[in-house]
């Protein structure tokens, strides 16, 4: 009895603690100021989207030219002074959590890392490049939150990274529930007692600050058709083997090749690096041209329209692919999200003609493309059900998820953020062995 009341009375003294209420409000205000950084960043990207399909009225030829410079410019800006921001974002954000010291740690989720990565991005798709915006805020959201950690003295800074990632996903597709299973899923590949509160509220927080400003809105548009007859179901089975094919040699290709690139790069790597900026820059110019600009950019219009039902060209998808493949290995900062669901909704929509309706087999194309792609088939499940906001089809559209996973790894056998992480995870070891023979020869010499 004793024992009871002593607990219920160190309870009601937590409880009425000013220390933890300074702690609640700080994580609080990192979760609010992660979400409403989320709907600049989306508002700033549709804008810088917006800018350079304008801009390429009356001059087919511009591409060659900014797109080029866009990308050497970027990655020059990226190397100097935003090291660390190259590329989708998550793969640092899952190497910050795998990191112990904190040094190496807020190397990956700096507040300089937040302006580069939200900067640099916009600076993708102002010139034409093949990026997205929602794999760079999960690394802008787990900054976010580890800045304002430092200034609220909060601790368990792996959690806090969780929670601005998922937050981050969450207020970028205005998805709370897909922020929570990506956290799980792919951040973590597990649920934490300790860090799930986190996970929830920042998701709530985020998603309601977001919610506020942008509204209730579906990200890739919707469709009402359902899943009804053998062809539909066949379809989906299709959809989900052949996205698989397609996602899993996107990530063994860009998995392999990051690799080879680095170690080219490694005795030179400022020009080099820099020329294969300018030439990658080059290709996806080369290739957005050939593809009336259907190419550059997020590709979230022709996804929207694949969804919705419009006819989309066969030729999409593989053009999609290339371009955002090679923007992902020339090293400049943007995401793969939206251009991977873009590529998804084209091979569905060309693989329609089985039966299903277009806009049905468009999102069975994302589900097992995405799914191949990232290699996190809950994920893929959750995030296109609450983006199409359409959720008749759930056993069809995670049967497209289970399949594109299962053949995806028969091709890349490592999952694709993972592999990217353990390159920067690699880099922070050397980095600290290089600290540490540095102090050695230094002591040597006394």
């Amino acid at each position: 009895m004793q024992r009871g009341t002593l607990r219920r009375r160190r309870q009601t003294g937590q409880w009425l603690s000013k220390r933890i209420w300074r702690r609640r409000a700080v994580f609080w205000l990192g979760a609010l100021g992660a979400g409403l950084l989320s709907v600049f960043f989306a508002e700033a990207a549709d804008w810088s989207q917006r800018a350079f399909s304008t801009a390429l009225w009356g001059a087919w030829w511009l591409p060659l030219v900014i797109t080029p410079s866009g990308f050497l410019l970027s990655a020059f800006l990226s190397q100097k002074y935003f090291p660390g921001s190259q590329g989708s974002g998550i793969p640092q954000a899952i190497a910050a959590r795998n990191l112990r010291h904190t040094i190496e740690r807020r190397r990956l989720v700096s507040a300089r890392l937040i302006v580069g990565k939200i900067g640099l991005t916009l600076l993708g798709l102002l010139t034409g490049a093949s990026v997205g915006r929602e794999g760079p805020t999960v690394q802008v959201g787990a900054a976010v939150m580890v800045q304002v950690a430092n200034l609220g003295g909060l601790r368990h800074e792996r959690g806090l990274i969780l929670a601005g990632s998922a937050a981050g996903i969450a207020a970028a597709f205005n998805t709370p529930l897909a922020g929570i299973v990506f956290a799980i899923e792919e951040m973590s590949r597990s649920f934490e007692q300790r860090t799930n509160g986190l996970v929830l509220y920042a998701v709530i927080i985020s998603g309601l600050a977001s919610l506020g400003l942008a509204g209730n809105y579906t990200y890739f548009g919707t469709t009402s058709a359902v899943v009804s007859g053998t062809g539909d179901w066949l379809t989906a089975i299709v959809c989900g083997i052949a996205g698989g094919l397609a996602g899993g040699l996107f990530s063994r290709i860009l998995l392999d090749g990051a690799r080879l690139i680095k170690r080219s790069v490694r005795t030179q790597p400022g020009w080099r690096s820099l020329l294969l900026a300018f030439s990658c820059g080059m290709a996806v110019a080369i290739i957005g041209i050939l593809t009336d600009g259907a190419t550059f950019g997020t590709g979230y219009d022709q996804a929207r329209g694949a969804v919705e039902g419009h006819p989309i060209v066969w030729t999409f998808w593989p053009a999609k692919l290339a371009a955002t493949l090679i923007t992902a290995l020339s090293g400049i900062p943007g995401g793969i999200f939206a251009p991977s669901l873009a590529v998804g909704a084209g091979l569905g929509g060309s693989l329609g003609l089985l039966g299903a309706s277009p806009g049905l087999a468009a999102v069975f194309g994302m589900a097992g493309y995405f799914a191949g792609v990232v290699q996190a088939p809950i994920t893929a499940s959750v995030i296109i059900l609450e983006m199409t906001g359409n959720h008749g089809n759930v056993i069809a559209v995670m049967i497209s998820a289970v399949l594109g996973f299962a053949t995806s790894k028969l091709i890349a056998h490592e999952p694709l953020y993972h592999g990217l992480a353990k390159g920067f995870v690699d880099d922070a070891h050397k980095r600290a062995m290089l600290a540490r023979h540095t102090v050695h020869v230094a002591k040597a010499a006394e």
